[in-house]
Order: C-alpha cells, then structure tokens, then sequence
C-alpha cells in the first residue's frame, strides 16, 4: 500500500487549503484513514479521521474548521481546511489503518501573511 498525499503549500490566515491523500494497492473494504499533523518542535497529532463506514472524528483543534472525506471510488481521501491560522501550520500526514498502519510521506502547509 502507498499513500500520497498532494495539495500542501502556502497559504495567509483565514484562507482554505484541500489536500488529497491517494491509497494506491488498498482494495480494503475495512479501515480508518487520518490526517495527522506535526508541527515544529511537538508531538505528531491525529487531525481528523474518518472509517470505512463514514464515521468522522476531529481534534478539538479544528472542530468545525475542517472536514474530512472520501472517495471509495478513487481510493482518495480529502481534508477541506478553512478559515486556518498560523497554528496551523505543520507537516501533514495521512495514515491508513487496516491489519497494520501505513504512513504518507507528509506535505507541508504553512499558514503565514
């Protein structure tokens, strides 16, 4: 499985941003896949995740900023992100967990003026 995430770049507070994150060689019909963030100097932390059944969890963080979903179709998961600030700002990550994890190699948002 191989996952790749796209859509990071910069972006001025206030703006919106929605990275895609493509599950290549999943055919899984049992998983959760997440967004996770780490920003300079702290802990990796989960973002947002969503199942296979279409239940949806967020940090408090970003509770009614963000939106997490999917395309079975596509094998494609998609983090709408709005109105972001500046704490925002962080190397992403998507993850899929089915048997064991599986990790993207990260794609960097930065949320300056």
């Amino acid at each position: 499985v191989q996952l790749v995430e796209s859509g990071g770049g910069w972006v001025q507070p206030g703006g919106s941003l929605r990275p895609s994150c493509a599950a290549w060689g999943s055919d899984f019909t049992m998983y959760i896949m997440a967004w996770y963030r780490q920003a300079p100097g702290k802990q990796r932390e989960l973002v947002a995740l969503i199942t296979s059944g279409g239940s949806t969890n967020y940090a408090d963080s970003v509770k009614g900023r963000f939106t997490i979903s999917r395309d079975s179709a596509k094998n494609t998961m998609y983090l709408q992100m709005n109105s972001l600030n500046p704490e925002d700002t962080a190397v992403y990550y998507c993850n899929l967990k089915h048997l064991r994890e599986y990790w993207g190699q990260g794609t960097q948002f930065t949320v300056s003026s």
